[in-house]
């Protein structure tokens, strides 16, 4: 990450969530400010993007991940949740969005992705929203928790915590950490993103998987981490969620397109996990 600026993921993650407003009408995830955020440069960076067909289904992911975790936090709102910390915040414009009126959003990201952020909100003409909190931590050398109750955060009550685009860049053990901690907050939920390890791939897929976490690695932003879902089950599990859903690519695309995708054939790829703690 260069100093003022976003990572290049969040960067990234911005610019197809956009790309999926226009080429694909926003028929998974509408995100009226993802465009915004971009600035100047938005309609070249949207059909660089669209004119790569190796993205097709990577934007198709990004919408789907997205429209599924607002989606269970809705459903949390309406069972009386009144916090969200949104980890690894990026580019994410929920906050811009929100429905909710009594629901305070925390956003958790590295400070130089929020000073640049901030810009971005501002040079759009846009004004930060009262429910909003920033709250800057490095993942790898802060305490997840520490961060949150300094900025107000209240772990005696349910929280929901989306944490998108993010695990696959942190090490395992700071992984395990962050999940902990979110099990400690009664009536906790979690959705967030995974890959499967190379092994899990088939020959021809494995190769496209490789080159994709080359292409990170090569712009500072490496996979430190990779989970089979069968184990992942039982660290969750482990960490004090109750309930856990899994659904891999052409699970959790074909639920807002209608059918699976691929057929719905089950094969190793990305997936995304809701979990909950309900005791």
């Amino acid at each position: 990450m260069q100093m003022g600026q976003p990572s290049r993921t969040a960067w990234g993650a911005a610019i197809l969530r956009a790309a999926h407003q226009t080429v694909d009408g926003a028929g998974i995830f509408a995100d009226p400010f993802a465009r915004l955020l971009l600035g100047d440069e938005a309609d070249p960076l949207i059909a660089a993007a669209v004119a790569d067909g190796t993205k097709q289904q990577l934007r198709r992911f990004i919408a789907a991940r997205s429209r599924f975790a607002e989606d269970a936090l809705a459903a949390a709102v309406a069972r009386g949740v009144r916090q969200v910390a949104i980890i690894g915040a990026g580019l994410d414009t929920f906050s811009l969005r929100n429905p909710h009126p009594r629901l305070r959003v925390f956003e958790v990201d590295h400070p130089a992705t929020q000073a640049w952020k901030r810009q971005r909100i501002a040079a759009a003409g846009l004004a930060l929203p009262a429910s909003l909190i920033f709250v800057p931590v490095d993942f790898e050398r802060q305490r997840l928790g520490d961060a949150l109750a300094a900025a107000g955060f209240r772990t005696d009550e349910p929280a929901f915590f989306p944490w998108l685009g993010v695990v696959p860049y942190l090490r395992r053990e700071s992984i395990v950490a962050v999940l902990q901690f979110m099990a400690s907050v009664p009536g906790a939920e979690v959705v967030f993103d995974y890959t499967e390890p190379l092994d899990n791939y088939a020959p021809a897929r494995r190769a496209h998987v490789e080159a994709l976490a080359a292409r990170t690695a090569a712009i500072g932003e490496p996979w430190l981490s990779r989970f089979d879902p069968s184990d992942l089950g039982r660290e969750l599990r482990t960490c004090g969620f109750d309930e856990i859903e899994d659904f891999g690519l052409a699970e959790i695309v074909g639920r807002y397109l209608g059918a699976p995708v691929g057929g719905g054939a089950r094969e190793a790829g990305p997936h995304v996990v809701h979990a909950r703690r309900v005791a």
